[in-house]
């Protein structure tokens, strides 16, 4: 039996994603509703979990949504908060939130820009005042929306691929 020396990469493993975060070229960000963009760092299709940067010009808010499963996130640049909390997650702060809660993000109107980094396991599940139901993301719209976004944009559907996993 083949022994695989411990600093080889295996034949089956995939490739390492080392990407800029934080480009210049505002082509990577993928319009996600008015003033939110996100900006793809990995999609992970096995375990159905995704890492974006989610950036919010001027003031902006990310329609009530529930996450069956865990959420992290680093706030980068700005700050936001929920309408249901009384926190605001501010430059430098680490957030988790539990699985079952249904909140509104929102950045508000003195706040120029906000990015904050976001490692979301399964779904959001978007939902009117009365908690139904009314549209959904995971990790394979996520990918639609931002192959859609790059071939528009002129870098090519194919783009997307190096962020899958």
């Amino acid at each position: 039996m083949a022994q695989i020396p411990f600093h080889s990469k295996s034949p089956d493993q995939v490739d390492d994603l080392v990407i800029e975060t934080l480009p210049k070229d505002e082509r990577l960000w993928v319009p996600q509703a008015l003033n939110v963009w996100f900006r793809p760092l990995m999609f992970n299709t096995v375990t159905g979990e995704w890492v974006n940067l989610l950036r919010v010009k001027k003031s902006g808010m990310l329609n009530r949504h529930l996450h069956p499963a865990p959420v992290y996130g680093y706030v980068i640049k700005g700050s936001w908060r929920y309408l249901e909390h009384d926190w605001i997650a501010k430059e430098g702060s680490f957030v988790y939130e539990p699985p079952g809660e249904i909140h509104t993000l929102v950045v508000d109107e003195d706040v120029p820009e906000m990015i904050t980094m976001f490692h979301v396991f399964g779904a959001l599940i978007y939902m009117d005042e009365n908690g139904n139901q009314t549209s959904y993301d995971n990790v394979h719209t996520k990918i639609d929306l931002a192959r859609k976004h790059f071939e528009s944009s002129g870098l090519g559907a194919d783009f997307v691929n190096q962020f899958i996993r």
